[in-house]
C-alpha cells in the first residue's frame, strides 16, 4: 500500500475532463485503501471478492457487484479480500452542472441538503445497465468515450433521483457529528507530515480541539483504531514503501518511520503485516 496521502491533492483526469478511471487488483500499489479523502466524488465498483468499507463513522462489507458512492470530503478507507475493484473519480461540479435543470439537483448534495445512498447492492436492472456502460466507456476509451461517460453520469444521477436513492439531512445531531469528523482531517494531515517524529496523544487531541478522552472516542469511531494504534499502522505502511523502494537497512527504515527502537519496530511490523521486515523484503 503506497497510497498514503490523506488529503489527496493530485489531479484526477485533466483540466478539460476531470475524471479518472482506476482498475485495481492485488498487484496494484493502492490495493489496500488507507484512510483519505478528496473533494471529488468517487464511484467504487466491486468486480470480484469482498471489501470492508469505512466511510466517516460507518462500516460495512461490500461484495462482488456492489457499488459504493463516496461523496466529496468523506474520510474513507477499505480493506479488500481477494478483491478486484474499479473506481471512477470525478468532479461533478465541472462535468455536470452546466444547466440549471441539473444544478437544482446536484447542488442539494453539494450543500449537504441531501445525501446519496452510499452502498448499493442487488442493483436494479436500469442501474446495472447504466453502470456497466459507464465503467466500460471509461475503461476502454473508444472514440467518443468522454461523451459516453458524461451521458452515463447524467443517467446515473437521473436514476438516483428518480428512484429516491437519497435522504434529506435534517437531523441536527447528525450534523454535529459530521462537524466532529471534519475536525479529524487536520489530525490525519499532521500524522502524514510528522510521522517520523515523536507524536503524543496530547498533541493530536489539541490539533483536533478536543479533550484527549473525547478525541480518542471520536477517532476510534471514524478510523476504527485508537490514535496511537493508527499512528503505528501508518508508520508501518510507510516502512513497507521504503523497504521496497529505497536501499536502506531495516534499522534505517525504522528510524525514518519514527521508531527509535529497532526491536519495537520489528514487533510492530509483525503485528500489522504478520511477517518480519526481513521476510517481507525477501517476498518483494
Amino acid at each position: 500500500m503506497h497510497y498514503l496521502d490523506y488529503n489527496e491533492k493530485r489531479q484526477h483526469g485533466t483540466n478539460d475532463f476531470p475524471l479518472a478511471y482506476y482498475d485495481i487488483d492485488q498487484h496494484h500499489p493502492r490495493y489496500t485503501m488507507p484512510f483519505h479523502w478528496h473533494q471529488e466524488t468517487e464511484l467504487l465498483h466491486i468486480c470480484k471478492g469482498n471489501m470492508r468499507i469505512y466511510l466517516n463513522d460507518k462500516e460495512f462489507l461490500a461484495h462482488a457487484g456492489d457499488l459504493i458512492y463516496i461523496a466529496g470530503g468523506v474520510i474513507h478507507g477499505g480493506e479488500p479480500e481477494n478483491c478486484i475493484y474499479e473506481c471512477l473519480v470525478f468532479d461533478p461540479t465541472t462535468l455536470l452542472m452546466h444547466t440549471h435543470a441539473v444544478r437544482q439537483y446536484l447542488r442539494k448534495t453539494e450543500y449537504e441538503q441531501l445525501s446519496i445512498h452510499e452502498h448499493f447492492s442487488c442493483l436494479s436492472s436500469d442501474l446495472s445497465v447504466c453502470l456497466h456502460s459507464l465503467f466500460s466507456a471509461a475503461r476502454i476509451r473508444f472514440s467518443g468515450w468522454e461523451m459516453s461517460v458524461l451521458g452515463g453520469l447524467f443517467q446515473f444521477y437521473g436514476i438516483l433521483f428518480r428512484e429516491g436513492y437519497f435522504k434529506k439531512k435534517t437531523d441536527t445531531p447528525v450534523r454535529i457529528r459530521h462537524l466532529k469528523i471534519q475536525q479529524l482531517k487536520p489530525v490525519l494531515e499532521y500524522i502524514e507530515g510528522n510521522y517520523s517524529q515523536p507524536i503524543t496523544l496530547d498533541t493530536l487531541s489539541r490539533i483536533a480541539g478536543m479533550s484527549p478522552k473525547y478525541f480518542c472516542r471520536i477517532f476510534r469511531t471514524v478510523i476504527h483504531r485508537t490514535p496511537i494504534d493508527y499512528l503505528n499502522y501508518y508508520r508501518i505502511e510507510k516502512a513497507c514503501y521504503l523497504l521496497e523502494t529505497e536501499d536502506l537497512s531495516i534499522t534505517e527504515v525504522a528510524y525514518h518511520c519514527g521508531f527509535n527502537d529497532s526491536s519495537y519496530f520489528i514487533r510492530c511490523f509483525k503485528k500489522y503485516k504478520q511477517i518480519t521486515p526481513t521476510k517481507y523484503l525477501k517476498k518483494q
